[in-house]
């Protein structure tokens, strides 16, 4: 017996299979992991500097009315074409932005007549289809007709027609960047196991 558990331990030593951790699909596992918690990473940063744009939106915004009203008043015209721009400009980079932080946080809009008669189970199952089936198409279609047009603009220097604009190719290059994050986001969400999804969301399954 004890012979035959000494053949065993020497076996084990001298066979060349490798270890479940180095199995493809422990790889792949590890991989995909490391992915999921790249994307977050870098959706949670893009998710600080929104409140950040928000913020100069809103001084911008206030700062056109008070101009406009205010310039009105004293019969000198304050406002400009550059600061209207930029108010929009802003509203489209925390748009086209913030739809990866959203889709992070489980803050997008669900039917919620329809989804809070479903079990946890359910709602996974559908959203994760969503995932595959629409939204990640939905981003590759996206990024495929906005890349032509966006790179144009860019070559071009387009700028904008009315006096004292901005430059129009900043905010066409957001269009299929957001699509990207928004992609990559998405991606992680879909390759996020069901359990690790539930508790990144707060959610406590029902079986």
């Amino acid at each position: 017996m004890l012979g035959c558990r000494k053949l065993a331990s020497i076996g084990e030593t001298l066979d060349p299979t490798p270890h479940s951790s180095s199995s493809p699909a422990s790889l792949v596992s590890r991989w995909t992991s490391k992915l999921v918690a790249t994307v977050d990473a870098g959706t949670e940063r893009m998710g600080g500097l929104l409140p950040w744009l928000l913020l100069i939106l809103v001084l911008v915004g206030a700062f056109n009315a008070l101009a406009r009203y205010g310039g009105k008043s004293i019969g000198v015209d304050l406002s400009s074409n550059l600061y209207i721009e930029l108010q929009w400009y802003l509203f489209s980079a925390v748009f086209l932005l913030g739809g990866a932080y959203t889709l992070k946080k489980g803050a997008h809009v669900r039917v919620d007549v329809v989804s809070s008669r479903l079990s946890d189970r359910t709602r996974f199952w559908i959203e994760r289809l969503g995932l595959w089936l629409l939204l990640i198409p939905y981003c590759v279609f996206m990024i495929y007709i906005s890349w032509s047009p966006v790179a144009e603009s860019i070559s071009l220097a387009e700028q904008s027609p009315d006096p004292g604009g901005l430059p129009r190719y900043y905010v066409k290059a957001l269009i299929p960047l957001g699509f990207v994050i928004l992609f990559l986001q998405g991606l992680a969400e879909g390759l996020r196991p069901r359990a690790v999804a539930d508790l990144h969301q707060g959610k406590v399954g029902d079986e």
